[in-house]
């Protein structure tokens, strides 16, 4: 079988599409072809590359064809759309001369989906969307854009890509029930977690990473990771200052493009800190730091973003605060397994009751600890990944 995927991001880019389109591309390539067919790096890489039409990387049963994409920050909006305008220009044409038995969509740039059903019906070749943030609803919900006419005419066209798929790949259960929503065939919907590899031995809290993150707070709330537009940011900082006097902080440990307006609701809270990332490689010590790990969806985006933060907590045996509405797969699995404490996104006072509880009753964090280890063997990464591999081959055989 040989893939062609489509996506704007691949490594060096360090987006989270790019690391998780290179992890899943790895279980294809040891039975099949895959040919990947990215912009040039511009999502913070570590590497950048000079401008060119097109470059070619063949890495065994992997070809990295790399169109000549602007390569703009992507920090600056308007930029980045220069980059997405200008990825798709190339890439398509491209796509239509790459010989494939399937085509694979994912979600950067977010009309990607879009243009991978438009290649496959020219060709005559079987689609596969695998979507990862959900457009334009995520636009909308993230009060990114308003509806207007556009936005109405990019559903219509999405809802007709995601009709001519022949499996429509999602994160989880939520994001299953939108699609449902959207008229797609059930028997096509296939949930493939982003899942987390478990760890056989675990970090011990007191290492000197997390002392670092923990500081002098006695109780410490840990959200690590993007600060976008999808979280319950100000209902965080709200309980926080009701937090304040029970000696609980909270930590956030990374970037984002909504960090400044949160450092700007946190000021003069002394509950509140602000970290950048640590490497990949300290991961560990991170997840350990944390007496409450926070997973935040704000309300309208249930569905539409699935934080895959989520699955290396579990792995690390973390107990979990989800302040999410209840339709989230993250309060699903968190009451499913009993490994956590959920509150409305929009209550900051349910938030800081669901943390005071933990804090009147501390035996509680351990047996969350093991319930979330336990619950980890469900999304174990190997396991997700044999999921979309038995997904594409069944495709291509159809």
């Amino acid at each position: 079988m040989h893939v062609l995927v489509l996506n704007e991001y691949f490594p060096p880019d360090t987006s989270a599409t790019a690391k998780l389109a290179a992890e899943f591309i790895d279980s294809l390539i040891q039975h099949h072809r895959v040919t990947v067919l990215c912009g040039r790096p511009s999502y913070d890489p570590a590497e950048r590359h000079p401008p060119y039409l097109f470059r070619r990387e063949v890495l065994g049963n992997l070809v990295i064809e790399r169109v000549g994409s602007t390569a703009f920050s992507r920090f600056h909006m308007r930029r980045r759309v220069s980059n997405y305008l200008t990825y798709l220009a190339l890439a398509i044409p491209r796509a239509l001369a790459i010989q494939s038995d399937v085509i694979l969509a994912m979600t950067d740039p977010p009309v990607a989906g879009i243009a991978g059903s438009v290649v496959a019906r020219i060709t005559g070749r079987p689609f596969v969307y695998n979507i990862r943030d959900l457009y334009p609803d995520m636009a909308i919900g993230g009060q990114i854009v308003r509806p207007n006419f556009w936005i109405r005419r990019w559903e219509r066209m999405h809802r007709k890509a995601l009709r001519s798929a022949a499996r429509v790949i999602v994160l989880g259960e939520d994001m299953r029930d939108r699609i449902l929503a959207k008229g797609v065939d059930p028997a096509r919907v296939v949930i493939v977690r982003d899942g987390a590899s478990i760890p056989e031995s675990l970090e011990p809290p007191d290492n000197p990473i997390a002392r670092e993150i923990r500081g002098d707070f006695r109780f410490v709330l840990v959200h690590a990771g993007n600060l976008g537009f999808y979280g319950a940011w100000r209902t965080l900082i709200r309980a926080a200052r009701s937090l304040e006097s029970d000696g609980v902080g909270l930590v956030f440990v990374g970037e984002g493009a909504r960090k400044s307006e949160i450092e700007a609701e946190a000021a003069g809270c002394r509950a509140v800190r602000f970290l950048p990332f640590y490497p990949a490689k300290n991961l560990s010590s991170v997840l350990a730091s944390g007496d409450l790990h926070v997973v935040t969806v704000k309300r309208g985006l249930e569905g539409v973003v699935v934080p895959s933060k989520l699955y290396p907590l579990l792995a690390a045996g973390r107990p979990i605060l989800g302040v999410a509405p209840p339709e989230t797969d993250v309060v699903r699995i968190l009451s499913r397994f009993g490994c956590g404490v959920s509150a409305d996104p929009d209550d900051a006072e349910a938030v800081a009751q669901a943390v005071r509880g933990v804090l009147l009753a501390p035996e509680r964090l351990g047996q969350m600890g093991l319930r979330a280890r336990a619950a980890s063997v469900f999304y174990d990464r190997v396991k997700q990944h044999q999921i979309f591999l038995n997904t594409m081959e069944e495709v291509a055989s159809e």
